[in-house]
């Protein structure tokens, strides 16, 4: 899902990079601080630094927390996550 990135963090050492994408557009990209998810197994989060993961999600809400923002929510139907050094892919 995820090529080989650039990503250049900002100063803040505690973001990643989030992008929830569907077949027609990308509805978010951006740093964030923690993601929560509605996973096949259950509700989980992300943080900086979380294991590299794929995981198939359920219908639900995703909740992406971020510092300059209020809580941002996205609700789905189904799709996937992919964690892989700090940058978070979701395919929805």
């Amino acid at each position: 899902m995820t090529e080989t990135n650039n990503y250049q963090r900002s100063t803040n050492n505690e973001t990643m990079l989030l992008e929830i994408l569907t077949p027609e557009k990308k509805l978010f990209s951006g740093e964030a601080n923690s993601v929560m998810f509605p996973g096949s197994a259950g509700v989980f989060e992300v943080l900086e630094n979380h294991a590299p993961l794929i995981s198939t999600l359920d219908p639900g809400k995703i909740r992406v927390r971020s510092e300059a923002k209020e809580d941002q929510y996205f609700e789905i139907n189904a799709g996937f996550v992919e964690v892989l050094n700090n940058v978070v892919t979701v395919m929805v």
